[in-house]
């Protein structure tokens, strides 16, 4: 932020700058995407029974993106590491948004995305050791960048119902900035996420049930792959049980579910809908109601996380992050769902 321009009220002022400008981009966005024709046609596999413009990633990242440089020329200085990310980060939303105009093969977008990890990893360099020295450096960068790069598909995968996305990016966001802010002192640092946290809750406005626009993988991509910078470097600093608890559920639902599917042998990279999340919508739940499950479920793995760093043990933490994550996915397919009101079936993808 500006030299001289750090106190607290003109950080929140830079918040809510970047909170409307992701709302009024992403508007402008609808507009251009439905003027293009660039929709996500519904099939048997979607959630979504209504064709509905895919890209809005394009307004939130853009966004981000500018406010991230804007920082960083202009305020406090950033790390050097700061400018690979950002690097990788354009490749990777460049061919992203190509792959929403047209399928890409999923080996080139795999390689895309495996660049923009290395290119990450590499301008990090120490910074980013998850293991903390317990592991050679060369083995260490080597897991980080197999967690990040299934970090950034898994957030892909994810992103299948109305609000989801944006939700866990707002949460995930949120409790990166006030994990940082617990133990450290620049605003810089927390301005990461922050920004991230609020551009997402713009982007909420046109997204929530029933969604009027999509991230696309422009979006959900993007999104994963700086959530998963900062959550590597989060884990760099020491504080490995909070990068892992404040995405757990994310990281639970897909990983199970995919673990299932490559177990009956099939290809873990085709669209499907047996995300926990989905089965909840399959069986009456509207989009809305599951996805205010996994914000309560949310807030609870950020306390949870807060918790850690303020100096609850690691094991305690984790565990009981854990148990928050089995009751949601035990709620999401266990659960009655409440009867069907005209609201719930006039919901975009609402079964």
């Amino acid at each position: 932020m500006p030299a001289g321009l750090t106190g607290g009220s003109v950080f929140a002022v830079a918040l809510v700058a970047v909170a409307l400008a992701s709302w009024a981009a992403t508007g402008i966005v609808l507009r251009l995407l439905k003027r293009w024709q660039v929709l996500d046609q519904p099939n048997h596999r979607s959630s979504h029974k209504v064709a509905t413009p895919r890209g809005g990633g394009l307004a939130v990242v853009s966004v981000i993106a500018l406010a991230w440089i804007a920082a960083a020329l202009f305020g406090e200085a950033f790390v050097p590491w700061f400018w690979p990310v950002i690097g990788g980060l354009a490749v990777l939303a460049g061919v992203s948004w190509f792959d929403d105009l047209r399928s890409l093969p999923a080996s080139l977008r795999l390689a895309v995305q495996a660049a923009a990890v290395a290119l990450g990893l590499w301008g990090m360099g120490g910074s980013a050791l998850v293991f903390q020295g317990l592991l050679p450096p060369l083995v260490d960068h080597l897991i980080a960048a197999l967690l990040w790069l299934w970090f950034i598909n898994l957030f892909n995968f994810m992103d299948g119902i109305d609000g989801i996305t944006a939700v866990e990016t707002i949460t995930v966001a949120g409790g990166l900035a006030l994990c940082f802010a617990l133990f450290s002192p620049s605003l810089s640092a927390i301005f990461w996420p922050a920004s991230l946290a609020v551009a997402a809750l713009g982007f909420l406005w046109w997204n929530w049930a029933p969604a009027r626009i999509f991230l696309g993988d422009v979006g959900s991509v993007s999104l994963g792959y700086l959530l998963g910078w900062l959550l590597i470097l989060l884990a760099g600093l020491g504080y490995w049980a909070a990068a892992l608890i404040l995405p757990l559920y994310y990281l639970a639902d897909a990983t199970w579910t995919l673990c299932r599917r490559a177990l009956r042998g099939e290809a873990v990279w085709r669209a499907h809908r047996e995300h926990f999340y989905q089965q909840a919508v399959q069986r009456g739940f509207s989009h809305a109601a599951v996805t205010l499950r996994i914000l309560a479920c949310n807030m609870v793995l950020v306390a949870l996380a807060l918790a850690s760093v303020a100096g609850l043990p690691a094991p305690a933490a984790l565990g009981l992050a854990c148990l928050a994550v089995a009751v949601l996915l035990f709620m999401l397919t266990k659960q009655r769902p409440p009867a069907v009101t005209g609201r719930n079936r006039g919901e975009n993808g609402a079964t």
